[in-house]
């Protein structure tokens, strides 16, 4: 059975353009895989532990090869049931608007938690970076409000946005990315015209 991680990275609800598009995709999606499960993850209503000095010395132990100690042993069983609920997905559906040319603190807060030595990869000092999340798919439904590939930039904003998300997912393993933009949602002549031609991108790319 595939099972799909959708995460919300917009607090807005209803009225998130980056949930509306991410949505379509489920929605096709399902309809021809109706046996998937599908894990919701809403970052605005998740209770995110704080990343702070037992979990980053936890992973100094790991990255070192050092025992934990009690907090730290307690500050890692805690990440590592968050990574685990993360690791047993097969598709990522990351629904994620763009705040100040990035993604939204919230995601960063979880991205910092999971991604950890041993859990989501290795590190070794010759080679490198490893992922060890193999054989997954992430689908980036991706969202802003001024910027966009045909607009100038930096003047209507940068891009650090989907290239760091790539880049993180590239360093886990997940190599297999599909990329669905709705920009942008503001500076468009039409925006529910756009906003429609993006749900149908979504859904063509779930079937």
């Amino acid at each position: 059975m595939t099972k799909v991680l959708y995460i919300k990275a917009s607090p807005r609800g209803a009225e998130s353009k980056s949930a509306a598009v991410a949505d379509a995709w489920l929605e096709a999606f399902t309809a021809k895989n109706p046996d998937a499960e599908i894990d919701l993850l809403d970052l605005a209503a998740e209770k995110l532990p704080e990343f702070d000095g037992n979990k980053a010395a936890a992973k100094m132990a790991i990255i070192t090869g050092q025992d934990h100690d009690g907090a730290q042993k307690t500050a890692w069983d805690e990440i590592t049931a968050i990574a685990g609920r993360f690791a047993s997905a097969d598709i990522y559906l990351l629904a994620v608007p763009m705040w100040n040319g990035g993604i939204p603190y919230k995601l960063k807060q979880f991205i910092d938690i999971i991604h950890q030595p041993g859990l989501t990869f290795g590190l070794d000092p010759e080679k490198g970076y490893s992922g060890l999340l193999t054989g997954k798919k992430a689908v980036l439904v991706l969202t802003s409000g001024a910027y966009g590939p045909a607009m100038p930039s930096p003047e209507f904003g940068t891009d650090h946005h989907s290239t760091y998300l790539k880049a993180w997912l590239n360093q886990a393993g997940v190599e297999d990315i599909v990329e669905v933009c709705f920009q942008p949602t503001l500076l468009t002549a039409d925006p529910e015209g756009d906003l429609a031609s993006a749900q149908a991108a979504a859904r063509a790319a779930a079937t």
